[in-house]
């Protein structure tokens, strides 16, 4: 096939089915994403409670995602993401009753949250591991994360604006109604998958931990992406949190314009998910990965006073890019670069700085809203953000020269 086809990887069976089905589930998450932040701050006007969702949705990362890689390397993945999908759709079907029956208080969208988070930290790494058994041709290896990450980089432009209408002229239940109906899509894709078992390790599982982190710490390269991960996302994604507030306080408008705002970023997630399903190399990566720190930092501090609804947008569709680039590059390179059998352990602390951190950067957002406002929290997290960018540009030279080696000995 054209290795300039931008749709390169879905020739495989086993990662078109996958593909499939997961754009399709993510849509509905992030339906139900927004619809729990709507319902959350419609029942409490609390920031400080929209921070707390989003923690606890993104928080088990940071305890559970680590030790997950570990299972993730020992067991089935196809079977792991079975599992987290269809207790995920139990999860969304009892919450959707719930809300039909009249019966749902703060403290259920909390804990609604928090199970989501643990089934989540389990999900995330194994579908991040499993890609490389998808595609049976390491040359499409790199076309299949990009795709991966553009399937989620859609339903990040399709989910919001989805949720807005809904919101507008049905409910949340509603909402909550769609995302099971859409991870029951993804669990008949998961079980047409045929793969071959991926290698597994054995052994302590605490000697297991001790050499996932010992190998990404001494790898430089693994350990300043990882790092970088950490603080971009603690930085960069906490703007999501503080969004319902910026609509009602800032723009004084409605979930229209939530959906609009959070599908613009999306837009630019997908602009560059197409970006990296474009290229043909995973050389350069680091490169567009310090770029887009310097592109979040800048739009992230517009933004916090931008005078419209629409110039929000067109700076939001420039953050939403800078993540994807981001954190899709990041995964890119740790999926070249890293053998099978620690995969899973790798990817889980990738995950673990994505979401885990994501997850404190929201509940810290949320909590500087209340002391700064919305806008001042935006502000002040852009100029930390844009700190970091320049300290992260002084190591790109040595992270460079490291990664050449690697990829002239990989012969890539």
């Amino acid at each position: 096939m054209n290795p300039n086809n931008p749709f390169r990887s879905l020739r495989h069976r086993n990662f078109r089915l996958y593909f499939t089905g997961q754009a399709v589930s993510l849509i509905g998450r992030w339906v139900q994403q927004v619809a729990l932040s709507w319902l959350v701050f419609r029942l409490t006007g609390s920031s400080v409670l929209l921070g707390a969702v989003f923690f606890l949705s993104q928080a088990p990362m940071l305890v559970i995602g680590p030790v997950a890689g570990i299972w993730v390397d020992r067991c089935d993945r196809r079977a792991l993401i079975l599992a987290a999908q269809s207790l995920m759709a139990v999860q969304a079907t009892v919450f959707a009753i719930a809300y039909f029956m009249d019966a749902i208080q703060p403290w259920h969208i909390l804990s609604m949250a928090l199970i989501l988070g643990i089934l989540n930290s389990i999900d995330t790494p194994a579908r991040l591991s499993i890609v490389s058994q998808l595609v049976e041709e390491r040359d499409d290896l790199a076309n299949a994360i990009a795709l991966n990450s553009f399937a989620f980089n859609i339903a990040r432009f399709i989910g919001p604006p989805v949720a807005g209408a809904l919101l507008e002229f049905t409910s949340e239940g509603v909402c909550f109604s769609l995302n099971a109906a859409s991870l029951l899509v993804v669990v008949a894709a998961m079980a047409m998958v045929k793969v071959s078992p991926n290698e597994r390790v054995s052994g302590p599982l605490g000697g297991a931990f001790v050499e996932g982190i010992s190998y990404a710490w001494t790898s430089y390269p693994i350990r300043i992406l990882i790092i970088n991960l950490v603080v971009f996302n603690f930085v960069a994604a906490s703007y999501v949190t503080l969004m319902p507030v910026f609509v009602t306080d800032v723009f004084d408008s409605g979930p229209q314009s939530l959906g609009l705002l959070l599908g613009a970023a999306g837009c630019g997630a997908l602009a560059a998910a197409g970006y990296l399903a474009l290229r043909r190399s995973v050389r350069g990566l680091t490169s567009s990965i310090a770029v887009g720190s310097f592109i979040a930092a800048m739009a992230l501090l517009s933004f916090s006073i931008a005078g419209s609804v629409w110039i929000a947008g067109l700076l939001l569709f420039a953050v939403g890019y800078s993540l994807v680039v981001t954190n899709a590059s990041t995964n890119t390179i740790l999926q070249t670069i890293v053998a099978d059998p620690l995969r899973g352990r790798v990817l889980s602390l990738h995950a673990w700085a994505v979401q885990g951190m994501a997850a404190l950067g929201g509940l810290f957002a949320g909590s500087l809203g209340d002391v700064l406002g919305a806008q001042g929290a935006i502000a002040a997290v852009a100029i930390v953000l844009g700190a970091w960018a320049l300290a992260f540009l002084a190591q790109i030279r040595r992270l460079r020269a490291h990664m050449r080696k690697i990829y002239e000995g990989l012969k890539l």
